[in-house]
């Protein structure tokens, strides 16, 4: 079994049992399951780091525990401790310069992303069952993708975030990882509050193509074992394929306001969804500096590279364009409903390619971080709920794919991933072995 020395998952670690249930231990969801959660979650008697140790100083323990957390804890799971996270939950890398990065169990030398880091890397080392991230930007999503785990973001609103420090309310998010679609969804049920029901067949899955060309790795790499998993279980009838970024651009008229951004990037980018990217941020940048620039300004905390310059850049954002974001935020959801209906898949990439290596220079990220956030948005922005399926490896490299359904309709997300992913292990397999015979 792994330590957590050799990994720095870890914050700090604790044993937090169930209360004694009413009925038997054995019929509880998560009975034995255990679990971390992310070190910005409230833990009555503990301090909420943040990931900062100006925030841990400047701040008290918790007098109680997040309702996610005793929600768990009700069901049967067992908590283990708190889990390192990216500073002030302010980027997607996974690197933090007080506490160490969490190392990446698939790819050591690779960053685990962030910013629920050691949230995704105590899942995938199997240092515990399950465990609970945040995401506002991407913050559980690309974790999961880059340490091979499965990570959920749940519709916007759904879950309660009392008890969780705020990044960005317009879009935070109460996530999770788990290594196998059962224990996803069963986490999912107790954290929704959701019955557990037959699986509904998908009325379509759209393939948008070019999202897929946002990839640096062959896009055969990412569709194919969700083509075939989709052909093998429901036909290949109901594989639809699109053009997201005309489709947005058209039904989303609000986003004028923002297509001009970003326009020069050098690689092959969607002005739709760029423009999508660039609202979200504002917003975010918007939120984050009335939740927490007057700390901020009074403390003046000790901040890592790229962080620091995110939170300056967050400090001198005015309201200009605030309610121009909302209107998108609406209009975008609308026009995804449209699109997907009751029980419409859209697949996209989770995140551009495989993690990037540890301590990459900043400017060297700009076009994978452009790229990223274009597909981020898309379910950041419409508030749907998202989750990332781990695909293997390329390369040596973790490979995920990503399936969003519209807002509320998490409950069949999390059952057509159950259904789904025994034939992608099939396909998973195979494409493993094939790829040894040629590499030799």
């Amino acid at each position: 079994m792994a330590t957590d020395s050799e990994y720095g998952a870890f914050m700090e670690k604790f044993i937090l049992r169930p209360s004694p249930p009413l009925s038997s231990p054995s019929e509880l969801p998560l009975n034995g399951l255990t679990f971390a959660v992310k070190d910005i979650f409230d833990v009555d008697g503990y301090v909420t780091g943040f990931g900062n140790p100006d925030w841990a100083r400047t701040h008290l323990a918790a007098t109680s525990t997040a309702p996610t957390v005793s929600a768990l804890l009700r069901g049967g799971a067992i908590c283990l401790g708190k889990t390192v996270m990216d500073e002030m939950a302010y980027s997607i890398n996974g690197e933090n310069k007080h506490y160490g990065t969490p190392k990446n169990p698939c790819s050591p030398d690779r960053v685990p992303g962030g910013s629920s880091s050691g949230s995704a890397v105590a899942v995938s080392a199997k240092l515990v069952d399950f465990s609970l991230g945040t995401d506002t930007g991407g913050s559980v999503r690309v974790p999961a993708s880059y340490c091979g785990v499965f990570g959920f973001r749940p519709s916007h609103g759904l879950i309660s975030t009392n008890g969780v420090i705020p990044m960005a309310q317009s879009f935070d998010t109460v996530g999770w990882f788990a290594r196998d679609p059962v224990i996803l969804n069963r986490v999912g049920r107790v954290l929704l509050k959701l019955p557990v029901v037959d699986p509904m067949t998908p009325s379509h899955i759209i393939i948008p193509e070019d999202c897929f060309q946002l990839l640096s790795i062959p896009v055969d790499q990412v569709t194919q074992a969700l083509v075939d998993s989709v052909q093998k279980l429901f036909g290949g009838d109901i594989i639809k394929h699109a053009t997201l970024g005309e489709y947005v651009e058209d039904k989303v008229s609000s986003l004028k306001q923002f297509m001009s951004e970003g326009t020069d990037l050098k690689e092959f980018n969607i002005p739709s969804l760029v423009a999508l990217s660039s609202c979200m941020r504002l917003l975010q940048r918007y939120e984050f500096k009335c939740n927490h620039g007057e700390w901020v300004s009074t403390v003046k905390p000790d901040l890592g590279p790229g962080i620091s310059e995110r939170i300056r850049d967050a400090l001198s954002t005015t309201d200009e364009n605030v309610s121009v974001c909302h209107t998108v935020k609406s209009e975008l959801r609308d026009a995804l409903s449209a699109l997907l209906g009751d029980y419409g898949v859209l697949a996209i990439p989770t995140v551009p390619g495989p993690p990037p290596k540890l301590q990459t220079e900043g400017t060297s990220l700009e076009n994978f971080r452009a790229r990223a956030f274009s597909l981020l948005s898309i379910a950041g922005v419409s508030g749907f709920c998202q989750v990332s399926i781990p695909l293997g490896r390329h390369n040596n490299l973790p490979v995920a794919v990503s399936l969003l359904a519209k807002h509320g309709s998490d409950g069949f997300l999390l059952n057509l991933v159950e259904t789904l992913y025994g034939t992608f292990e099939e396909h998973i397999k195979l494409a493993e072995k094939v790829a040894e015979k040629t590499s030799y």
